[in-house]
């Protein structure tokens, strides 16, 4: 590099990080688009790779890259708080069905967190490990938040809950298919319950119902993964 300091004036702004970011989803949503809306061409996963390639290539740390996307890390709070107004609108149809929606997030809960930790010890995983999988299906800064109070390391927990939520939109499709006359309300709640925000976003592509309750399954299943997580780990 003919002027380092050039170079690492950019490794430390978040200027050239943010651009990548934005410029490798709007490659992929294209790319996705262009695929057909294959469910294996998630624009989040595809944009995440590119963006891997790129800290491959060129040897940048990844230290770097994580300190260079702190303000869009910093929106997801503000952005899930937003989530409140359709909420509000479509407040007399969540009431109408506030016993089922209980008894699903009770048990989609209860289920993603010990099916994790039963295959963790299954398959001799270590402690760290196993802690930082734990709250995988909250959404990110619960999950991350969760993780570094057990124990466990949020930049793992990070990975985690990406992945999780990139497995749970794409098994969207074939469920979908096989549930034809399913309720948006259901498959709504169940993306937004095992997927997070990524499942919000593809729900509001389904219908504005199938998003209200994705985003409420999101909500409360973060405070439940945040209550929960901790018991049953100290079983």
């Amino acid at each position: 590099m003919k002027h380092p300091e050039v170079w690492d004036a950019l490794l430390t702004s978040p200027l050239p990080w943010l651009t990548a970011t934005v410029v490798a989803f709007l490659l992929a949503q294209e790319f996705h688009r262009r695929c057909g809306g294959h469910p294996l061409t998630q624009p989040v996963a595809v944009a995440a790779a590119m963006l891997v390639a790129l800290l491959l290539v060129t040897g940048i740390p990844v230290e770097a890259y994580t300190q260079g996307t702190v303000p869009l890390r910093f929106l997801l709070g503000p952005a899930t708080v937003a989530l409140a107004i359709p909420l509000y609108e479509q407040r007399r149809l969540i009431v109408r069905t506030c016993l089922p929606l209980s008894a699903s997030l009770l048990v989609g809960c209860l289920v993603a967190v010990l099916s994790v930790i039963c295959l963790a010890r299954l398959f001799g995983l270590g402690n760290t490990m196993l802690l930082s999988l734990a709250p995988k299906s909250a959404t990110m800064p619960i999950a991350m938040e969760v993780s570094q109070q057990a124990g466990g390391l949020p930049s793992l927990t990070m990975v985690f809950v990406m992945a999780t939520g990139v497995v749970g939109t794409a098994l969207l499709g074939p469920l979908h298919r096989r549930l034809p006359d399913a309720d948006h309300r259901g498959l709504g709640f169940a993306l937004g319950l095992a997927a997070h925000g990524i499942g919000v976003g593809r729900a509001f592509q389904m219908s504005p119902v199938a998003g209200v309750f994705a985003g409420l399954a999101m909500a409360l299943n973060g405070i439940a993964t945040a209550m929960l997580t901790p018991m049953i780990l100290t079983l």
